[in-house]
């Protein structure tokens, strides 16, 4: 039976992949790949350091406005043909893009079970993050399974009326997805990476990530953390600085214009995802507002700092790996500060996200909805979120 997995975007892609590969361990299930479409040429990217491919792509028009609306007006009746040609017994979508969205609102429409991947995180908030708290409580509506990053997004599930026995506490995939690049040390592709890779070992300095991505950090919130970091780099002179930008033409002439002149700072493309694991493994510290980072640099014991007021993933913070920093450029500095001094220092603990087996669970759990699985594995599946 073939499982849809839909991505339209590299973080989709990234979390999507470790569950196909379980997949492929389930006899009776097949793994589809999908690209919506949303990102051109980013899942295949993003796949391609786990050794898959796209299996599918649908058509949609070229983007002239930008819109949410032009987006989801052009994959809708794309996905509606594609779930009609492929016929999958489930669709997974990933988190809260708008690929996720239409994927979940097509295959309702159709009556195919969706699976929600890294489902039940909230702000309650539906201006924060916009839109994706908005998608997020969309999805879970509608959805036949979800699977969830720990037992407080399982809560909050069962809080909002969610029945318990679709409710299926997997851990975070994006937690296998590192594990699995870092175990392959592959060297830097990206060559600004390479060489400050080598300048830092040779000279002892200290590298810094800084990355700013969501819709809610453009403009003036941004301006505030491209201050800080100038005040970073002014004040530590042991410290490089790595900013992949993101590829929207206005926030990257943004980050060009506050950054172009000021010495130690190197802005990229955004990065690959194995040179984006290299360079949480040799951070000192990380500035992001990205969700996928925050899961991601606990498995180094890398300390975060929140470029958010809120974050729909509080385990990091609870756990002593990251600290809530918003845009305030004060704030961001003097933190910044203790953490590169030595007085502040990320929890010496597991990553709270995962053990590296959730996309094992996550397959499990699609095999028992569709009816595949020993009765007796799905009970103590179900138990898991109890």
């Amino acid at each position: 039976m073939d499982v849809m997995l839909l991505a339209g975007t590299r973080p989709e892609a990234v979390k999507l992949a470790p569950l196909a590969k379980a997949l492929d361990a389930r006899p009776g299930l097949r793994p589809l790949f999908v690209h919506s479409g949303q990102h051109p040429d980013m899942v295949e990217q993003a796949l391609a350091p786990f050794e898959r491919a796209v299996d599918g792509w649908l058509e949609i028009p070229p983007r002239v406005s930008g819109t949410q609306a032009e987006l989801m007006s052009g994959m809708l009746p794309a996905l509606d043909e594609a779930l009609r040609r492929y016929a999958p017994g489930a669709v997974v979508v990933q988190g809260d893009t708008a690929t996720a969205l239409a994927g979940a609102l097509t295959a309702f429409w159709l009556g195919i079970p969706v699976v929600h991947l890294e489902a039940g995180l909230r702000t309650h908030d539906l201006t924060s993050p916009f839109p994706e708290e908005g998608t997020r409580q969309m999805i879970s509506r509608i959805a036949a399974l979800h699977l969830t990053p720990g037992p407080a997004a399982a809560a909050k599930l069962r809080a909002e009326g969610i029945p318990a026995e679709r409710i299926v506490v997997s851990g975070n995939t994006v937690v296998d997805a590192v594990l699995a690049i870092a175990a392959r040390d592959l060297p830097a592709r990206d060559p600004a990476l390479a060489l400050l890779e080598m300048g830092i070992a040779e000279a002892g300095e200290q590298l810094m990530l800084v990355t700013s991505h969501r819709r809610e950090s453009w403009g003036e919130p941004l301006s505030h953390t491209l201050a800080a970091v100038r005040r970073i780099v002014d004040a530590h002179p042991r410290v490089q600085v790595l900013f992949p930008a993101h590829p929207n033409p206005a926030v990257r002439a943004q980050v060009e214009t506050a950054l172009r002149e000021v010495p130690r700072v190197t802005v990229t493309e955004p990065l690959e995802y194995p040179d984006l694991v290299r360079a949480l493994r040799l951070a000192t510290l990380v500035l992001t507002d990205s969700g996928g980072v925050q899961e991601e640099a606990p498995t180094f014991g890398t300390p975060v700092l929140i470029l958010r007021d809120t974050t729909e993933r509080p385990e990091a913070v609870a756990a002593g790996c990251a600290w809530l920093v918003g845009t305030d450029a004060d704030l961001i500095t003097s933190t910044a500060g203790r953490v590169l001094s030595g007085e502040l220092h990320a929890a010496t603990s597991a990553n709270p996200y995962g053990d590296g087996s959730a996309a094992i669970r996550s397959a499990a759990a699609i095999e028992a909805l569709l009816g595949l699985a020993d009765p007796a594995a799905t009970a103590n599946l179900r138990a898991t979120a109890g």
